[in-house]
């Protein structure tokens, strides 16, 4: 293989790229691509520029080996910002967001960044640069094919420029959580906040939380007396907040709250965290079955993240679903040299 700064053999058919800019690694992938080289590493760091930014149309456009949170920083100083916050924004790069689809808490009123990206360049797995989307927030042009990289982990490409569109910070923001109460009576709580004219930025349960004061003894009944605690974020005008607020304390959530428990979830824990998706009406149940050691829960998408317990029951995937993703695989990437997805 001709030599190149950006692809370093580590071993024998694996590969990591570390390209300097975009037609860097556009080349790097044509070389590799031409020796059947696999690629299974990238590091996208030194493409960390804001590209332009204009703030009267509130888009950013930017290279994607910069972090979410150099990326807020910039976007704050016109009062503005990207609306996802998934963990670990001083590490999580833009690439990586896209790749993973990874969010957090404000995922209930934001979504995830599938919502927000218009505008997107890749390089392929032959090194070929290609665009989809655009620059502006009404595009209707062509397909919409960038949809197909958020949360492929780089098996279709690599993505190298992002634009997204933006919202206003809010004037105001406020957490309430309620007291720990049975999975039971979280559900009831999370079913009385949706009915009701709140309109939450977030909705999680976390825990569980032991109740010692109940006389519980024997980890078999300690499980079945886990409660967990329902915290609402709320943000808007400096006038709604405050409304929302009081309105969530008349339905059982009195408290003063922060995202503290999810920052420590991760820091602590995050390492060794599993994943169990079901369907929001089924949440109550699903903690009580996984037992759980401890929890963050997205209540409004039925995301339960945890630690401990038991594993979740594994579910077979489609096998269309399956004939469907190898095809696009062999179609983007017909020598396999990027990563695979997961099994």
């Amino acid at each position: 293989m001709t030599p190149d700064s950006s692809l370093s053999s580590v071993a024998p058919g694996f590969q990591r790229l570390t390209p300097a800019d975009k037609k860097e690694l556009s080349r790097a992938l044509a070389a590799a691509d031409r020796e059947r080289q696999p690629i299974r590493e990238l590091n996208l760091t030194r493409l960390n520029r804001v590209l332009w930014f204009t703030p009267e149309d509130m888009t950013v456009k930017v290279e994607t080996g910069i972090t979410l949170q150099d990326l807020q920083t910039a976007l704050a100083r016109s009062k503005q910002w990207l609306p996802i916050d998934p963990p670990h924004p001083e590490t999580l790069t833009i690439a990586e967001l896209l790749a993973t689809n990874v969010s957090g808490p404000r995922r209930f009123g934001h979504g995830t960044i599938r919502e927000h990206l218009i505008g997107l360049q890749v390089a392929l797995a032959d090194g070929r640069l290609a665009s989809s989307g655009g620059n502006v927030v009404k595009n209707v042009a062509g397909y919409d094919l960038m949809k197909l990289f958020i949360g492929a982990r780089h098996s279709l490409g690599f993505a190298v420029e992002a634009t997204f569109k933006l919202l206003p910070l809010p004037q105001a923001e406020a957490f309430v959580q309620s007291q720990p109460v049975s999975f039971d009576e979280a559900e009831r709580l999370t079913v009385a906040v949706l009915d009701s004219e709140l309109v939450p930025v977030s909705l999680d349960w976390h825990g569980p939380i032991a109740a010692p004061a109940l006389g519980v003894s024997g980890v078999g009944q300690a499980q079945a007396q886990a409660q967990a605690r329902v915290v609402m974020g709320f943000a808007g005008t400096a006038e709604d907040v405050p409304w929302q607020v009081r309105r969530a304390a008349a339905l059982g959530l009195t408290e003063p709250a922060n995202l503290n428990y999810e920052r420590e979830f991760w820091e602590e824990l995050g390492a060794a965290a599993q994943t169990w998706a079901v369907l929001p009406s089924r949440l109550a149940r699903a903690l009580s079955e996984l037992k759980a050691v401890r929890f963050v829960a997205r209540a409004g998408q039925g995301l339960i993240h945890y630690t401990g317990g038991m594993r979740p029951p594994v579910k077979e995937t489609d096998p269309g679903v399956r004939t469907l993703s190898r095809r696009i695989k062999d179609t983007f990437d017909p020598l396999h040299i990027l990563p695979e997805l997961p099994a």
